[in-house]
């Protein structure tokens, strides 16, 4: 097993990826978009005990298979869930095959820029689908993930990807946005970094001193916030190039949510909306190994998600990120 070339979602070939980004103004916001090859088969497992999310009965494996071009996650909550009709758009005007169905999943980033009606609107999620592409896969403060927070900590978007000798491909890409936390309290990393590849993550324990002030910083810029509400919700797609059956697409999505678990602790709260889609291309691999596998891969985005994410400071208050909490010697 090893990373795919860009350690992405799009190392599964034929899917695309694309951000939409809304810093300042009041906003703190963003949308991504995922487009999927013709004859991909898709999926949805919804774990969480708040989620916000549209068209996903229509993943249903027990319904009518439909043809879905597009998966989406963005931010603003519920009022995200509008960005949808962009990209449903741009699937109509690019995608004739597809089925006028859009599943969507939200997070909630309201007022994290300092306006709390500044929310992702349609022309957002066409932005996205616009700028859907192959090859490498922007993380941190962008798409989705540029509002979120980790148990109060910067989260982000992280993406990961392994590849297998069978020719399985799996891969996946995160918004970050746990009530609980993603760090192993005794050495200050991610716990997704235990999943790590090879040299994917070259990191040590942070010493006791370092964490115990990380933690300090983070109690008093929370202590600050105008807003602190504990809402909150993770994201995500995991992709596959194995055939599956559109129950065995469920199953992948199933998944993914193991390896959220193994990530952050605990998971799947009532102030979560824990949401994951999956998606078969059915181009090469076997079903076994990427039901095995995606769980490890996801971990591994979620890790991604933590480390890329950046502080920044809003009217709402100072989002302080892993980097600045805990960092390398």
């Amino acid at each position: 097993m090893r990373a795919g070339p860009h350690n992405a979602l799009t190392d599964v070939p034929g899917v695309l990826l694309g951000h939409a980004t809304r810093i300042g103004g009041g906003a703190l916001t963003g949308t991504t978009a995922v487009l999927l090859p013709e004859g991909t088969v898709t999926a949805v497992d919804v774990r969480g005990g708040g989620p916000s999310t549209r068209d996903t009965l229509a993943l249903d494996p027990r319904e009518d298979r439909r043809a879905v071009a597009a998966l989406v996650l963005t931010g603003g909550s519920s009022y995200g869930l509008g960005t949808a009709h962009g990209v449903l758009d741009w699937v109509a005007r690019h995608r004739p095959w597809a089925d006028p169905v859009v599943p969507t999943a939200a997070l909630f980033d309201l007022g994290r820029g300092g306006d709390f009606t500044a929310h992702p609107r349609p022309e957002v999620g066409h932005e996205a689908a616009s700028a859907a592409a192959g090859g490498p896969v922007a993380q941190g403060n962008v798409g989705a993930g540029t509002g979120a927070l980790t148990a109060q900590m910067k989260g982000g978007l992280g993406t990961a990807s392994a590849t297998f000798p069978d020719g399985t491909t799996v891969a996946a890409v995160v918004g970050m946005n746990s009530h609980h936390p993603a760090v192993d309290p005794a050495t200050g990393l991610p716990l997704g970094v235990a999943f790590g590849l090879p040299g994917e993550f070259p990191l040590v324990p942070v010493a006791p001193e370092v964490i115990a002030a990380g933690r300090e910083r983070l109690r008093a810029t929370f202590e600050a916030r105008r807003f602190r509400a504990p809402l909150n919700t993770v994201i995500g797609v995991v992709a596959t190039t194995a055939p599956l059956t559109p129950g065995q697409a469920h199953r992948l999505a199933d998944a993914g949510h193991n390896g959220l678990s193994l990530a952050i602790r605990p998971s799947h709260g009532l102030a979560d909306g824990d949401t994951i889609f999956a998606a078969a291309t059915g181009s090469s691999g076997t079903a076994a190994t990427a039901l095995s596998a995606a769980p490890g891969v996801f971990a591994r985005a979620i890790a991604h998600a933590v480390l890329a994410a950046t502080s920044i400071t809003t009217d709402w208050g100072e989002l302080l990120a892993h980097r600045d909490l805990y960092p390398q010697p």
